[in-house]
């Protein structure tokens, strides 16, 4: 058999043409747009062919609040026919438009701090950052506890889920990049800090919790890494401030002499001393 060709003919790719009559339809397409008073809609924008009679008019939006919008009416007419009829009426965002952030699913929306009193967030049983817990895991600290079937917590931390965990944790506000661990001095890291708390398993290598006090950290997982000024081992002696002695210095033109009077009875330094007793 020989070469057939193409059995399909293949799609035309060219532009539609724009139909004059409909596009030339622009108050018709004005008196489409129903929803608002007529000073919301503004200047004619432009008339784009949308297939063979076919034409959207696109109108200048002046709601408040829709900065870039536009308004589209589309028309259309029957073959050798000059009635133009309104298909339908829209208001879209334009290129520069004001639009609201993306919806996303209640599971993305979540952060940090959303979770109140009385509040409940189920996990769902394909969470790739848990395992159940009769696995074997690579952390030993979880193979001593969970690891036989049917005994200690039905999901532990998968390896994914340590570390999202960690990395989540390295990079936040107790990592070593946090501004108080910065300012801090270079030696006063967590990890030679006597109030240091290091965690089991793997996570022990990298992270612990802060048990001192008067540290912003305290109670909190901080990295091995992180720092403060109220590590263990930070000693500020005392300055010892010298001062210097003044010399005594004696005035003698301003001693004023004075008489002293003997008391009656008194003895001068010349005269014998009296016998014990008295006759």
């Amino acid at each position: 058999m020989g070469n057939n060709g193409l059995v399909t003919r293949p799609a035309s790719t060219r532009a539609a043409r724009l139909d004059q009559v409909c596009a030339a339809a622009v108050e018709v397409a004005r008196a489409g747009i129903t929803e608002v008073d007529a000073s919301d809609v503004g200047e004619h924008l432009q008339a784009v062919a949308e297939g063979e009679r076919l034409v959207t008019h696109y109108f200048e939006c002046r709601l408040a609040g829709y900065r870039g919008w536009r308004w589209a009416v589309t028309v259309t007419r029957v073959p050798r026919s000059r009635n133009v009829t309104i298909c339908e009426t829209v208001l879209l965002p334009g290129t520069d438009a004001l639009l609201a952030p993306g919806w996303l699913p209640w599971q993305e929306r979540l952060k940090p701090g959303d979770l109140g009193p009385g509040d409940l967030l189920p996990t769902p049983p394909d969470d790739e950052r848990l395992a159940p817990g009769y696995l074997l895991s690579d952390d030993p600290a979880v193979e001593e506890t969970a690891w036989e079937l049917g005994l200690g917590r039905a999901r532990v931390l998968s390896r994914e889920g340590r570390a999202e965990a960690a990395q989540r944790w390295y990079d936040g506000e107790h990592g070593p990049s946090a501004p108080i661990s910065t300012a801090a001095p270079a030696a006063a890291r967590c990890g030679t800090c006597g109030f240091y708390l290091p965690l089991a398993g793997q996570l022990r290598q990298a992270f612990g919790a802060c048990g001192n006090f008067y540290a912003p950290d305290d109670g909190r997982v901080v990295s091995a890494d992180h720092g403060c000024g109220a590590h263990s081992e930070t000693l500020i002696e005392a300055a010892e401030t010298a001062v210097d002695e003044m010399p005594t210095v004696y005035d003698d033109s301003a001693v004023e002499a004075v008489a002293v009077s003997r008391a009656p009875g008194s003895v001068e330094g010349a005269e014998p001393a009296e016998p014990y007793g008295h006759s």
